[in-house]
């Protein structure tokens, strides 16, 4: 893909769902009874590895291009899958639905592509074999694939070494399956779609400070939902907005629960020409549409609780960075080397390749704006968030920006150069 400099970017658009909440109103549909209706879905390959996964345990799932539907099955109504799970180079479906495999009655295998399974797992594997499950990496480095072997789960609680909601999720639902109360304490409260929907289920969730309890249902209901708008997806044309001169972007029912809407507050703090308007709640997550318009940013410290509400966007905030006056830094942020890449090093790295004034540091970075950036050619290492950053890196830069594997958008925004050429048309 390659894209040169864009002056005004000018419209209103609606952003693609919610990627978490979509992977979670599959899930938690499967093991619902009755039907679950959801519109406004993610149709990104990461929510369609979801979909493929619960229709090899036996889910029937309907997708038509409004709506889709969940014929749950309630919460012993998986079957085995006669093959391999395939949870291509999504990391939540890997994560959460470990938490749901490991209290079935039956053994599975899980992995998924070169990327998946070189993640982490083990942050989910050392909470979930304490509580009774029976999960193994099959080549013992800790990561995918992963076996599953059906296990009682006991009540229990942990504390968490990382504000990760794939991690306090992966609990939470192993405990649906638990002979009592299971509970997880962070250091710091990450998004809590899980804590909600489940809730909107039907079933008894506690939110006290930094932890989440929930109580073993006797059954889950089936649901509508309407996902919102997914605010990591909203926040590229955000910065686009505030970036590109003579801007301004609509971004229509965007969620912004208080867990991830810290690309807000950071952009407030800059200085930013940021308005939300028609404030709703859909399913207990607030919505609003979101405008923005071409603004003379400052650079701010970005540390701390915040991390957690804004972890997918800091590659975004970092070009956010390069055109504010003064010193950005960003700390905290160690959760960044074990995403879909180490998104430090290829944020640092090529942004200095541009022309930035960035610095790595080892939990996160320090960026001095001001400096003009000028088209590189890229490969993103098939990482989704950073092709998208720096395609509208691309549209401010003098030059011509390259991005080799630009196909990666397709994970979380297939439409995202779509709606990009519209804004600037």
């Amino acid at each position: 893909m390659k894209l040169t400099r864009t002056k005004g970017l000018r419209g209103t658009i609606s952003i693609p769902g919610d990627k978490s909440i979509s992977h979670r109103s599959i899930m938690f549909g499967s093991i619902a009874e009755g039907t679950t209706t959801i519109r406004n879905f993610l149709m990104g390959a990461d929510c369609l590895a979801t979909i493929d996964c619960f229709r090899s345990m036996g889910i029937a799932i309907e997708v038509t291009d409004k709506v889709v539907t969940v014929h749950g099955k309630g919460l012993r109504g998986l079957t085995k899958p006669d093959k391999v799970l395939d949870v291509g180079n999504s990391g939540t479906t890997t994560r959460l639905i470990s938490g749901i495999l490991s209290g079935q009655d039956f053994d599975v295998t899980l992995s998924g592509d070169a990327s998946l399974n070189s993640r982490p797992m083990k942050r989910i594997m050392t909470p979930l074999n304490a509580m009774g499950a029976d999960i193994s990496s099959i080549n013992d480095n800790g990561c995918a694939p992963l076996l599953i072997r059906g296990s009682k789960i006991k009540a229990s609680h942990y504390n968490s070494p990382v504000a990760s909601a794939q991690v306090k999720s992966a609990v939470l639902l192993a405990g649906l399956y638990g002979d009592g109360p299971t509970s997880v304490t962070e250091p710091a409260v990450s998004r809590n779609h899980t804590e909600l929907m489940l809730q909107s289920f039907g079933v008894d969730v506690i939110c006290e400070g930094k932890t989440a309890t929930v109580i073993p249902p006797n059954k889950m209901t089936g649901q509508d939902i309407v996902v919102p708008g997914d605010i990591s997806s909203a926040a590229y044309f955000i910065v686009a907005g505030l970036i590109t001169p003579d801007s301004e972007i609509t971004m229509k029912h965007v969620g912004i629960n208080p867990t991830r809407d810290g690309i807000i507050k950071v952009c407030q703090a800059m200085g930013a020409d940021i308005t939300l308007s028609n404030v709703e709640d859909s399913n207990g997550e607030p919505t609003a549409d979101i405008t923005v318009k071409t603004s003379r940013l400052h650079g701010t410290e970005i540390g701390g609780d915040i991390i957690p509400t804004l972890i997918d966007e800091i590659p975004i905030i970092a070009l956010l960075a390069c055109f504010a006056d003064g010193q950005t830094v960003i700390k905290n942020a160690e959760e960044l080397k074990v995403k879909e890449s180490n998104r430090i090093d290829l944020m640092v790295n090529n942004l200095k390749r541009m022309g930035a004034d960035a610095v790595a540091t080892d939990d996160g970075m320090i960026i001095t704006g001001g400096r003009p950036l000028t088209g590189i050619s890229l490969n993103c290492k098939y990482d989704h968030r950073i092709a998208m950053t720096f395609s509208i890196a691309g549209i401010n830069a003098d030059g011509e920006m390259d991005i080799e594997d630009a196909e990666c958008v397709d994970v979380s925004y297939p439409n995202f150069y779509a709606t990009l050429k519209e804004l600037a048309e």
